[in-house]
């Protein structure tokens, strides 16, 4: 299981709220919560548009959807 408070913290400080997000990124609030809550995984484009939109660099990628959760 992946821990996205990182990305949850800069899609708040962007966004406001994740529905918000979600409605960037083209999914319904549900899918969203599917995915950050990990009962859904994040396609390659997903996570392209997401870095696209939260103004982050590919290199980020690994801090935001691939840190542990301990």
């Amino acid at each position: 299981m992946f821990d996205y408070s990182k990305l949850i913290g800069r899609i708040v400080e962007k966004f406001k709220t994740q529905n918000a997000f979600a409605k960037a990124m083209k999914m319904s609030a549900n899918t969203w919560s599917n995915k950050i809550n990990g009962r859904i995984d994040f396609k390659t484009g997903e996570i392209l548009r997401a870095i696209e939109l939260l103004g982050l660099a590919v290199v980020d990628i690994p801090d935001y959807f691939f840190t542990q959760r301990v």
